[in-house]
């Protein structure tokens, strides 16, 4: 499909910077009938600057729209998941300040309605009416809070290792660290004493988690562009100094009271070793109702490095489902 085609297929107006027939890197072999794939990659304005998206698949279906964690990090690792767009366009950006997004450090941007309002902007250039929504740890909130403001584009949620809870994360988080060598845990105490997250015995410490509770089988060449473009000041400002030590604006983020009132279906997904915590996220998925749950075994946080296959294929035959279920008898 020439760029113009795609254009018209799904409504986009804005400059489009590259335009390829190859499929999306990293997406691997997922559909073994649909080795070439469109994808097409562009800018669009937001308020305090531009947002890059690349936009995967031709298909005539309701649009999925990847929303990455951290806050402040980027979608690299949410690449394999570009392969969706074997059924429908398939939208995977760079929130404001992080990746290959405009970078910004003003902390009034730093919110939950500025993303929200992000997001919105997205989804109005793809002039659709309604979307699906992937979000993942952090990008579930932004799913959620996007659902709550703007019910009637929202087709369906997908909330993968979802941070919903954030004092129930950091309890089972802290329950976590004490798994960990006691160097590590008197590490992580005098740090957290002194303020001094920098110092070399803290960021081993760090290491140790993450290898264990976030990812397990990382991409390395997608680890490496995560870290070079991570915002830090972001994840500083909302979340905190790490994944276990909560200091910022969302430390008292909690939506279970709101999940009772989701009316589209949904998927909540987590990894078999994810600090998510398999037991809250059940729990989040009984709150919900109508929702599905599954475990991603043997991955951790980012089930997409752990667990590419698996996590395609759960996610795959969600969409197809909430799809049948817009389409009626």
């Amino acid at each position: 499909m020439r760029r113009a085609g795609l254009a018209a297929l799904c409504g986009i107006a804005l400059p489009l910077i590259a335009c390829s027939d190859r499929p999306p890197s990293g997406s691997g072999n997922a559909d073994a009938g649909h080795t070439a794939m469109h994808a097409t990659e562009g800018f669009l304005p937001v308020p305090g600057g531009r947002v890059w998206y690349r936009l995967s698949g031709d298909r005539s279906a309701t649009p999925v729209i990847l929303l990455h964690g951290g806050p402040g990090y980027s979608s690299f690792y949410l690449r394999s998941l570009d392969a969706l767009g074997v059924d429908r366009p398939t939208i995977r950006y760079d929130q404001l300040g992080s990746g290959k997004s405009g970078q910004t450090t003003d902390t009034l941007l730093f919110t939950i309605p500025h993303f929200v309002a992000e997001l919105d902007s997205l989804r109005r250039a793809l002039a659709t009416r309604r979307v699906h929504l992937l979000g993942h740890s952090w990008g579930t909130i932004l799913a959620l809070e996007y659902y709550r403001a703007h019910p009637e584009h929202v087709a369906s949620l997908i909330l993968a290792s979802p941070a919903l809870d954030i004092p129930a994360w950091e309890r089972h988080a802290r329950e976590l660290v004490r798994t960990l060598p006691d160097s590590a845990q008197r590490a992580i105490r005098l740090r957290e004493a002194d303020g001094n997250f920098a110092a070399p015995d803290y960021q081993a410490a760090l290491a140790d988690f993450y290898g264990r509770y976030v990812w397990r089988r990382p991409v390395q060449a997608d680890l490496d562009s995560t870290f070079q473009t991570v915002n830090q000041a972001i994840y500083n400002y909302m979340q905190g100094p790490s994944e276990f030590t909560i200091t910022g604006t969302l430390k008292r983020y909690d939506a279970t009271s709101f999940l009772p009132h989701v009316q589209v279906p949904t998927l909540y997904t987590v990894g078999e070793f994810d600090e998510a915590n398999p037991v809250t996220v059940q729990h989040f998925a009984d709150l919900t109702p109508g929702a599905q749950f599954a475990v991603i075994a043997g991955a951790a946080h980012i089930t997409t490095w752990d667990a590419p296959q698996e996590m395609f294929a759960v996610v795959r035959a969600f969409l197809r489902h909430a799809d049948s279920l817009a389409a009626g008898p």
